[in-house]
C-alpha cells in the first residue's frame, strides 16, 4: 500500500487531498512517461452526489497498476512508497494521471 496524494480536487473521492475510495487503478497499458498514465477510478463530483465510499479518507491505499513499464509495478500492483494523483479540473479519467510514473 502508498501514501496516496490526490490533486484531482473535483473527484467525489477526494477528500482534503486523500482518497475515500479504498482502492484505485491506474491505467496506461503502454505508457511511456505520467501523462500516459491515468486514475481510471475518477469519479466527477456532482452536486448533491454521494460524495465518497468510505466515510474517512485514507492516507494509504492499494493501488492496482496497469502502467506495466513503470518501476514500481510489480504483477499489476503499485509499490511506490509515495503516489501522486493530479489532474486539476478534470472532466473524466483522461484528465489524470500518476505523477509518480517512472518508465522501467
Amino acid at each position: 500500500m502508498a501514501e496516496l496524494k490526490c490533486g484531482v480536487e473535483n473527484c467525489t473521492y477526494n477528500q482534503d487531498k486523500y482518497c475515500c475510495k479504498g482502492d484505485i487503478m491506474v491505467g496506461g497499458t503502454h505508457a511511456e512517461h505520467s501523462g500516459d498514465t491515468c486514475c481510471e477510478s475518477f469519479s466527477q463530483r456532482r452536486e448533491g452526489a454521494y460524495a465518497s465510499s468510505l466515510d474517512h479518507p485514507c492516507e494509504t491505499i492499494s493501488i492496482d497498476c496497469e502502467a506495466t513499464k513503470c518501476v514500481y509495478n510489480t504483477n499489476y500492483k503499485c509499490h511506490a512508497e509515495h503516489v501522486d494523483i493530479r489532474g486539476c479540473g478534470a472532466c473524466d479519467c483522461k484528465g489524470t494521471e500518476c505523477a509518480t510514473f517512472r518508465e522501467a
